[in-house]
């Protein structure tokens, strides 16, 4: 890493976090098997490892470095990928709003963001502190989910990782579980209703010198 706060995930202390997300990750994407998909983390994250559909980037500064070198908007076209992984990438002071922006725009209806984020009530949080990593309350991270286009209602959160010990990370959602060192919010881009068409008009019988099918108009189907 370049010297900058999200390099402590490369220490002892961020490896025993990333290691309980692992599993996390793969059971995501475990669940869009044939959809592309993108992973944004930090140096000292273990990319995953699943077929060849993923693209992988990590923070560097203000952009990202990997299959590519970028910032902001991503080079991916909208509504293409099935899932989104954020690995800490927006644990440091960089501004939260545009990158969530963007996961909404790439994101197929229907698909997934994973965003793994560190808890700001964990007894963890002092194996970080004064490294300029900024942990955030998850109600903080579910409004910027909704401002992004997200629904909020459909945020689910797990908690995961170390309460203390390095090596004892595990996940759940239990009361206890909430003083562990990550918190995962999973929320799917909503499916927007399609509008019906109208249906159409019916035939009528015309009495006449020969009984024949005449059209009220023409039945086209209207949109």
């Amino acid at each position: 890493m370049s010297g900058s706060a999200l390099g402590w995930f490369a220490s002892e202390a961020g490896q025993g976090l990333l290691a309980v997300e692992e599993a996390a990750m793969l059971r995501v994407l475990a669940g869009c098997p044939a959809a592309p998909w993108a992973w944004l983390g930090v140096d000292g994250a273990p990319a995953p490892e699943v077929g060849g559909r993923g693209l992988l980037l990590r923070r560097f500064g203000l952009g990202f470095h990997g299959a590519v070198r970028c910032r902001l908007p991503l080079p991916v076209a909208s509504e293409a990928l099935g899932a989104v992984l954020l690995q800490h990438a927006l644990d440091d002071e960089v501004p939260i709003d545009p990158l969530l922006d963007e996961c909404a725009r790439v994101l197929a209806p229907g698909g997934t963001l994973w965003l793994a984020v560190l808890n700001p009530w964990t007894p963890y949080r002092v194996r970080w502190a004064r490294t300029g990593l900024r942990a955030r309350d998850p109600g903080v991270w579910q409004s910027a989910l909704r401002r992004a286009g997200f629904a909020a209602d459909t945020v689910s959160l797990q908690w995961l990782g170390p309460h203390w010990r390095v090596a004892h990370g595990e996940v759940g959602v239990g009361a206890s579980d909430r003083l562990r060192a990550g918190v995962a919010l999973t929320v799917n881009k909503r499916v927007h209703a399609l509008i019906p068409p109208k249906p159409l008009r019916g035939l009528r019988w015309q009495a006449g010198t020969r009984s024949h099918l005449v059209r009220q108009e023409p039945a086209i189907m209207e949109p």
